[in-house]
């Protein structure tokens, strides 16, 4: 999770000087490196040694190490941001049917050139790999991440191999029963906090040695820190202040897609056959009139 999530997430929780000093912070992202310590302090109507405080309840040494990297963090991303659209707010009140069509189809688009430009061969490669050796693939995630696991168990279903997609009140239960032979996706945007589902299912898999792929956001994360692979959600959205996750939604489906993906291509001949033949069996009912439909 980035820095300015972080810094958003102390927004949501505290209603005290933490939360004046966030906001701050974010709503002058652009231009952050013209206020001073000083200046900081006065126009969030605190003090030198409260915004000290501040950086060091984000891991940081002082104000200045923090200053550092949220003012590093804003230039690159602002370096690598969408091009046509805010990934936040992509329309407004103003805009017609026509204009919300064209904009949020712009963001998905663009959060898919993102996600590629994020994800390397050699760890597609890795986790496809895991997937394909394990027994059993256990996908985790809570809403929404929890439906496009639904989607990728059912594409891994198509090609016999054995998925489950366990509900937070079961998934440490489950979590106990798998071994080094099966493997484990976690879907996290934020990849923190591991007393809560799906990260607090980290400790039972390291401890019966199953191997872990995570699907996280960039920056530093608990996620991250503990998986054998990690595959890079676009990380443009803010974690509260947006219309939707329509980035994140897109970002994390192709993920899966290209997952499957490469899956399904390490044994092609005999993952086509078997879904094609499945298909024809248990799909007798699915007619077309469209010519090009036609089987």
């Amino acid at each position: 999770m980035y820095l300015f999530q972080r810094i958003e997430e102390v927004i949501v929780q505290y209603s005290d000087a933490r939360r004046f000093i966030g906001e701050f912070l974010l709503g002058n992202r652009d231009d952050i490196d013209k206020y001073s310590m000083n200046d900081v302090a006065n126009l969030t109507f605190t003090s030198k040694p409260t915004l000290v405080r501040f950086a060091k309840s984000l891991g940081y040494s002082g104000w200045k190490e923090f200053m550092y990297a949220f003012a590093h963090e804003t230039v690159v991303q602002k370096d690598n941001e969408y091009n046509d659209v805010n990934p936040n707010f992509p329309f407004d009140a103003n805009d017609d049917t026509l204009e919300i069509i064209e904009k949020v189809s712009c963001l998905q688009i663009q959060s898919i050139k993102d996600t590629v430009s994020l994800m390397s061969v050699e760890d597609i490669n890795k986790a496809a790999k895991i997937i394909n050796q394990a027994e059993t693939v256990v996908i985790y995630g809570v809403s929404p991440n929890s439906y496009y696991g639904e989607l990728f168990k059912r594409k891994l279903f198509s090609i016999r191999k054995k998925a489950l997609t366990p509900s937070p009140g079961e998934s440490g239960l489950i979590s106990k029963t798998l071994t080094k032979k099966d493997c484990a996706v976690i879907i996290s945007y934020s990849g923190n906090n591991p007393d809560r589902s799906p990260t607090s299912n980290i400790k039972f898999l390291l401890n019966n040695e199953v191997p872990i792929i995570g699907i996280t956001s960039g920056g530093f994360n608990y996620l991250r820190d503990y998986s054998d692979v990690v595959l890079n959600i676009s990380s443009k959205e803010r974690l509260y202040s947006k219309i939707s996750n329509f980035a994140t939604e897109e970002s994390i489906m192709f993920i899966l897609n290209i997952l499957y993906a490469k899956v399904f291509a390490l044994d092609f001949e005999k993952n086509k056959d078997f879904k094609i033949l499945n298909s024809k069996v248990l799909e007798p009912e699915r007619q077309a009139t469209f010519k090009d439909l036609v089987e």
